[in-house]
Order: C-alpha cells, then structure tokens, then sequence
C-alpha cells in the first residue's frame, strides 16, 4: 500500500519539501540537475544546446531544457561555477527564479574574457541554490532609527567611503 508520498512505485506525490524537476521533452539532450558533492550548496545546470558567447562582454540565454517546482517557501538563485569563472570569464545574469514560474529554464550568461567561448550540449554552465525566502510585509513609516553608520553607502564600514 502507498504511503502518503508516493501514489504508486513510480509516481511521486508532491510534498512541500520537493523538488521537482521535468525534462522537456523538445529538448532530448536535457539533464537533470545534479550536486557535485554531498556537501555542495547548490545543484549544476545544464545546457541542452551549443551556443558560443561572443568574447569581451557578449551575453546569450543558454537553454537547459529542464522546467522545475521548488519547494514552499523557497526560490532558486542562480549562481555562477567558479571554474568558468575563473578560467574564462563567464559570468551569470539575471538569476533569480520564482516559485510559481514553470517556464523553461534559461541561463543568462555573459562572456568577459578575451576570445569567444563555446558551451557545449551537456556542460556544466551554473549552479542553483534553492534558498528560503521571507516576504515581510511593506510598512510606510515617517522615520527610521539613526545608527552608527547612519546613511555611509559603498565602501563606508571599510573606511574608504566619504568623510562625514
């Protein structure tokens, strides 16, 4: 007999707890998100096709061909991989995705270094982090506390902002 997380050996049963990821099924090269390692904070993406991203500042969506459901209360962020990073300059756009979205998944993408780079069906090209979030209600207030650092912006708690 099923339990209450699973209607049968292969149909899972949302809990709010879940991940769910669906490939496309027009795009035949999509790959499940994977963890690199057991203590890996995010999940690599994908790309389902070959796009090569024009050097010195050229940006392209690059398809995974996944669609996904995150958990309750949670929202995916898309975070860079640190070995494209590094070595060639590709760097993430744009990475927020909503709970309710169900859209294909796209990586914004951009190429900083100095010649065109090709990613290829299959590559590792970013990482999810699926990280809770809190929605507060907006209050309009007249006033806010004074603190220490008061209205100090960039570089002002290292003491390379504006003098007051």
């Amino acid at each position: 007999m099923a339990d209450s997380t699973t209607a049968s050996s292969s149909t899972p049963v949302y809990s709010p707890t879940a991940f769910l990821v669906q490939c496309d099924p027009e795009h035949p090269n999509a790959k499940l998100p994977t963890r690199g390692s057991a203590l890996a904070a995010g999940y690599d993406l994908y790309a389902s096709e070959t796009v090569t991203l024009p050097k010195e500042g050229g940006r392209k969506v690059v398809q995974t061909g996944i669609r996904m459901k995150l958990p309750e209360g949670c929202y995916g962020r898309v975070a860079p991989r640190s070995g494209l990073a590094v070595k060639h300059g590709i760097d993430v756009g744009a990475g927020v995705i909503d709970a309710d979205y169900r859209g294909l998944l796209g990586i914004l993408l951009f190429n900083f270094g100095q010649e065109d780079f090709t990613i290829n069906t299959g590559d590792r090209i970013a990482q999810l982090v699926i990280e809770r979030i809190h929605t507060p209600e907006v209050t309009a207030v007249d006033s806010l506390d004074v603190t220490v650092r008061g209205e100090g912006g960039f570089g002002s708690s290292g003491g390379f902002g504006p003098k007051a």
